[in-house]
């Protein structure tokens, strides 16, 4: 059973973590795995690090690191028989936490052997072709994701100040939401949809949503001042937040999103300028991932290669 682990030095906790290369070095010594670690070098490199990988008959690779990190090794493994592990070291780890993956670095590593784990099937989604695993976004979504990736200094509470300094500056955006022939036409503040139940650090944006029923979740949030995104952040934290009036939600496998111009998006947290239709597609099953024994998520048969999604490397 080969595994490589792929390690991103700048994502979140990893930049005051030198140390961390040679421990998990030293657990795969210790605990006699057929394994590799490599370290990424620049944006995009984990994706062909992961595909080196899973060419060479990889059962798991590792990600270890945040949302980017889980996003750029999940992309090279898309409809193969590879599976993604994740030790998650980021700011939110919204697909780890959805999966109920450990965040002790110990617990995490040791799962990742594949010894105490099992192997899951999860959706995957593409707008515009993009792929994103856990959530995408526009509007404030991706204007906070913007500014955040700039700080030096992340955390919980920097996107919090980050999300309320986008509220207070930026303009409400129009945008035409078309699903299962359904077409309505609404003034947002943020539009996301999300394959999981939440962005991370348990802000759940779509409560009760899974990343196994083949649907993805639409949210779109309407026009609000300070008061009232301070009522909605706390409702993320609750379990209600689409019990809002202020906040409209869909599920679908296939969503049209119309906006004025052409504007950028996130997916996972990092942006990207796209044109002013954006196309959001689910594609079920697509992905094999390493989760606990008691995880909720449904167990996974062998995955053939899949063809034909569309998925782009940025």
């Amino acid at each position: 059973m080969k595994t490589r682990f792929i390690l991103n030095p700048y994502s979140g906790r990893n930049r005051r973590r030198p140390w961390l290369a040679g421990a998990i070095r030293d657990f795969i010594s210790a605990q006699g795995l057929e394994a590799d670690l490599v370290i990424t070098e620049a944006p995009g490199h984990a994706t062909s690090l992961a595909s080196e990988a899973a060419n060479a008959g990889c059962t798991f690779v590792v990600a270890v690191g945040g949302d980017g990190t889980m996003n750029e090794t999940a992309q090279a493994l898309v409809g193969t028989p590879t599976a993604l592990a994740m030790v998650p070291c980021g700011s939110g780890n919204g697909l780890a936490l959805h999966l109920g993956l450990p965040r002790s670095l110990r617990r995490a590593l040791e799962l990742a052997t594949g010894t105490g784990g099992r192997i899951a099937a999860v959706d995957t989604g593409t707008a515009n072709g993009l792929p994103f695993f856990n959530v995408m976004g526009l509007g404030l979504d991706a204007e906070v994701s913007r500014r955040f990736n700039a700080l030096t200094r992340r955390g919980l509470p920097a996107y919090v100040r980050t999300a309320l300094g986008v509220v207070r500056d930026r303009r409400d955006e129009s945008v035409c939401v078309t699903c299962h022939g359904q077409v309505e036409t609404l003034d947002v503040l943020l539009l996301a949809v999300a394959n999981s139940d939440q962005y991370g650090n348990h802000a759940r944006i779509a409560p009760g949503g899974r990343a196994d029923d083949g649907l993805l979740d639409l949210v779109a949030v309407r026009p609000v001042g300070l008061a009232g995104a301070a009522e909605l952040a706390a409702r993320l934290f609750l379990g209600n937040f689409d019990r809002s009036s202020l906040v409209r939600r869909w599920r679908g496998r296939r969503f049209v999103i119309n906006r004025l111009s052409p504007g950028i998006i996130h997916t996972d947290g990092e942006t990207f300028a796209t044109s002013a239709a954006i196309e959001v597609i689910v594609h079920p099953g697509s992905l094999r991932v390493l989760v606990p024994m008691q995880s909720r998520m449904a167990v996974a048969p062998l995955v053939p290669a899949l063809t034909g999604l569309g998925l782009q490397t940025p």
